[in-house]
């Protein structure tokens, strides 16, 4: 059964995938599941690891960025995907603001 968490993450209506500090996949919405699963085509992605799924220039942008969050920085703009949608990635922390994982966020591209 769902926890209450994951079913408010669900009703979001863009893709949202939590990655640990390793860049293992630990969970997706149903819009994230939807979109990587139904229109991009990947399989079983939860935990595997994300660098795996991107190009060497996509993976050391990605390492830059969470080197950035465990410098205690927030929400990073990484740009617009061939979907018009604007990714992001969130930093998560512990209660002593350590960093645990992050999130890539999505929404719509209003600018093109």
């Amino acid at each position: 059964m769902k926890t209450m968490e994951q079913y408010i993450l669900d009703a979001i209506p863009y893709p949202i995938m939590y990655v640990d500090v390793n860049h293992i996949i630990r969970y997706m919405n149903k819009k994230a599941e939807f979109y990587f699963y139904e229109v991009r085509g990947y399989r079983d992605l939860i935990g595997k690891n994300l660098l795996d799924c991107h190009d060497e220039n996509i993976q050391k942008m990605i390492i830059r960025s969470v080197e950035k969050l465990k410098a205690h920085g927030s929400e990073i703009y990484l740009g617009v995907t061939t979907d018009n949608l604007r990714k992001y990635i969130n930093p998560v922390r512990d209660e002593n603001g350590e960093l645990i994982g992050y999130f890539e966020r999505f929404e719509l591209n209003q600018e093109k």
